[in-house]
């Protein structure tokens, strides 16, 4: 398997204010007691502790129940879907994803991530977009009116489960272009998965969401030299960025339930969306699941 050498990087010292102002005191012979410690970050740990065989399930640990959004209810915003959501309340609110299918596909080329998310702790809806023909940016436009539909017009079930703040993105071929444009557009997303992307834009530099990009070595529709691959290079900007290549993936291996392509999934919702430090193990360091043909990456830091 090919990688790319990791990245090496000093580690920045954060400082608040108070703690500024502490050691500024400090260096003029005053009281040093009362400086600040940098604030760690939140993680939103759902569900028990990881293991490689859950994220590779069909099912992850949490039960959950559906609702049915229809083009008519979505108001011409995008083509209706479906919502998966946790049936657990104890455990606070879960982020939440919206996944698109591509060119001339239905939504049931997405549905697969529909369970498989849910189960594993996310607010997952999976739409149809308003035309089947759609180009990648308006299938981007319709992946965040779905968001906005999740956030603020979807049933009280689901809005109690969901972390309106938590958001990430997902897509296959030209929804996998459309992933792109939504997270170029939306920075304050959490996390961008495109799958097999296509799109006519192969410069993603204004991307700063943490995108994980896949794609597979057997696809003529999308070959990885002329997507997934200079479009993972262009992700200068992105937080965190990775290239995951599936050995033998057709086109449309994407378009259904597949145990490697659904851990990497998992693997970075978890780490980027809930800020979950314990699925770092499965991304850093890099994968060696006989799988992938090539992994690179920037490699996570918690």
């Amino acid at each position: 398997m090919k990688s790319v050498p990791r990245r090496l990087a000093a580690i920045p010292v954060v400082l608040t204010l108070g703690a500024a102002a502490a050691l500024a005191v400090a260096s003029t012979g005053g009281p040093t007691t009362s400086v600040a410690r940098p604030v760690a970050a939140v993680s939103y740990a759902r569900g028990p502790a990881p293991t490689l065989s859950g994220i590779r399930a069909q099912r992850g640990p949490f039960t959950y129940s559906t609702v049915t959004v229809t083009a008519g209810q979505a108001g011409g915003a995008f083509g209706g879907g479906t919502i998966y959501y946790p049936d657990d309340t104890s455990q606070g609110t879960f982020g939440g994803v919206a996944a698109v299918p591509g060119y001339k596909s239905s939504e049931k080329a997405v549905a697969w991530l529909g369970p498989r998310l849910a189960s594993q702790g996310f607010v997952v809806f999976t739409i149809a977009t308003n035309s089947l023909t759609n180009q990648p940016t308006a299938r981007g436009q319709q992946l965040l009116a779905a968001l906005n539909y999740l956030t603020g017009k979807s049933p009280a079930a689901v809005r109690q489960r969901l972390d309106p703040k938590r958001l990430a993105v997902t897509g296959h071929s030209m929804g996998g272009g459309g992933t792109l444009y939504a997270a170029w557009k939306r920075p304050s997303l959490k996390a961008a998965i495109p799958l097999a992307p296509w799109h006519t834009t192969k410069n993603w530099s204004g991307i700063t969401v943490p995108t994980l990009v896949q794609g597979g070595t057997q696809d003529t529709t999308a070959p990885v030299g002329t997507f997934a691959k200079p479009i993972y290079r262009s992700l200068t900007s992105a937080r965190e960025r990775a290239y995951a290549e599936i050995a033998n993936a057709v086109h449309g291996t994407f378009a259904r339930g597949n145990p490697l392509i659904g851990e990497l999934e998992v693997a970075w919702l978890k780490r980027f969306v809930d800020d979950d430090a314990r699925y770092e193990q499965f991304l850093c360091p890099a994968p060696t699941d006989s799988g992938l043909t090539a992994y690179r990456d920037s490699c996570p830091s918690s």
